[in-house]
């Protein structure tokens, strides 16, 4: 307990005593980590937009004439890329026509016979599945047509890429200069310390006992960036979602309060971790040096 209560006042003589560098590796961290929320946050909307495009994405697969759609059927259930498969009778889709063409469903009634095939509605796990889906489609005999939005398919598995190769080389950076700043921050308070360090070793301090007010430094500056850095996400998020709601109101971005606040959470829960892992690095290293026989 005495050892605790030991580390946090020499944390905050740490602190305190190099305040201004402090400042500036907690307004450093805080921007840095703003970054790495603000394209998270990019990246899940994105998934989260084209996963509900990919939902709402239908393979429609058309039967020749005579034709029903049993083989068809039977084959795609044991598809493991597909998520849900249903037949659709000549005598249903006649109904959805008439429901599409309203007051014009008339001239329905004025064909006769009914001309529609029978037909299947496909829809996958994910939109890059539909390509390859469909060519195994076309092979059968019994298949007069397939229909689907290609290009849409292909631009949204291009974005899809995109947006996660570059929000993730972002946030790779992020996390990188971050963690720098905050080693080198712990590695100047350790060396503006280092022949009282060297004392203590000398006359048996342990290393846990040494590293303790660093590592709490530490992490104080990377869970306080954190902070900030949640504080600037949600107020920019919040108008950033208002301005996409009025220009793009088709858009179904994230606005759940739960899910923000877990995301904020792991924020906080990533800069507490980064700090206390760079500087337990920073503290370790200069320990181990210190206690080499010369």
């Amino acid at each position: 307990m005495a050892s605790f209560k030991y580390a946090l006042r020499d944390t905050a003589r740490l602190i305190f005593r190099h305040w201004g560098l402090s400042v500036l590796t907690l307004i450093t961290a805080a921007s840095v980590l703003y970054i790495l929320g603000f394209t998270a946050l990019f990246s899940l909307n994105v998934r989260h937009v084209v996963s509900r495009i990919e939902g709402g994405l239908v393979v429609q697969v058309y039967m020749k004439k005579d034709e029903k759609p049993g083989v068809v059927l039977e084959a795609v259930k044991e598809n493991p890329t597909v998520r849900s498969v249903r037949a659709i009778s000549p005598e249903e889709a006649l109904d959805r026509l008439r429901a599409k063409l309203g007051n014009q469903a008339r001239a329905v009634t004025l064909i006769g016979e009914n001309p529609l095939p029978w037909s299947v509605e496909i829809q996958v796990h994910r939109v890059e599945h539909i390509t390859p889906l469909v060519r195994d489609l076309v092979v059968f005999p019994a298949v007069e047509e397939v229909i689907y939005s290609g290009r849409l398919v292909e631009r949204l598995s291009a974005i899809s890429r995109a947006s996660s190769t570059v929000s993730g080389g972002i946030l790779i950076m992020a996390v990188v200069i971050s963690a720098m700043v905050i080693f080198n921050t712990i590695r100047i308070a350790i060396y503006s310390r280092k022949e009282e360090i060297e004392v203590m070793l000398l006359i048996g301090a342990t290393r846990t006992y040494i590293s303790l007010p660093f590592v709490f430094q530490g992490m104080f500056l990377g869970a306080g960036g954190a902070l900030l850095a949640a504080a600037g996400l949600w107020g920019t998020y919040s108008s950033a979602v208002n301005a996409v709601r009025s220009a793009l109101a088709f858009l179904d971005i994230i606005e759940g309060g739960h899910i923000l606040y877990r995301f904020f959470l792991l924020l906080f829960a990533t800069g507490a971790t980064m700090g206390w892992m760079c500087s337990w690095l920073a503290v370790n290293r200069f320990t181990s040096r210190a206690m080499r026989p010369r």
